[in-house]
């Protein structure tokens, strides 16, 4: 039984999407995915620097869809090892009670027991990690996974997953 610590923006919520579709909601443009690739995470979208106000936005953390497949893999990974949620939610003063809102929503089978919000991710002990952000991968001390996300796709240097059936592959 191995621990594993899983992220939750970009690798269980769909951040890219929310950033897409908030976008087009309010300014009536839709950004194609593939023409944020390789580009800093809120970047990349016509006006520069709206995108990041929406981190501050309410709402905006507890409506984000969740990332085909995580679901299922993570209910499976559960059942055969020790799995937390670790997610940095101090930075944006109302993502704390909307990520718990939302893990509540659809991952009901994860107990608060399980659940880490914390500020840097430093101070994980794990054997895995799973995450979109090498920040929070390079000082972790177990098995880094890079979840992989288009402000990720040009990072070397981690084993990478790209999906939720790849990570059900490689620890089930």
């Amino acid at each position: 039984m191995a621990t594993i610590a899983i992220d939750m923006d970009g690798v269980m919520a769909d951040s890219t999407q929310q950033y897409i579709d908030w976008y087009a909601a309010r300014y009536g443009v839709k950004v194609e995915k593939a023409t944020l690739l390789g580009k800093p995470e809120t970047t990349g979208f016509p006006l520069e620097g709206v995108v990041r106000q929406f981190l501050y936005t309410p709402g905006f953390f507890r409506t984000k869809p969740v990332i085909e497949g995580a679901q299922e893999v993570i209910k499976a990974l559960q059942d055969k090892h020790e799995v937390y949620i670790v997610s940095a939610a101090m930075e944006f003063p109302q993502s704390l009670s909307e990520k718990l809102a939302w893990l509540e929503e659809y991952f009901p089978f994860i107990s608060w027991h399980n659940i880490v919000f914390c500020g840097y991710k430093n101070i994980v002990d794990a054997d895995y990690m799973i995450d979109d952000h090498i920040k929070n991968l390079s000082a972790f001390k177990g098995q880094p996974l890079l979840f992989t996300a288009p402000h990720n796709v040009n990072v070397e240097g981690f084993k990478r997953v790209n999906t939720w059936e790849e990570v059900g592959q490689l620890l089930l």
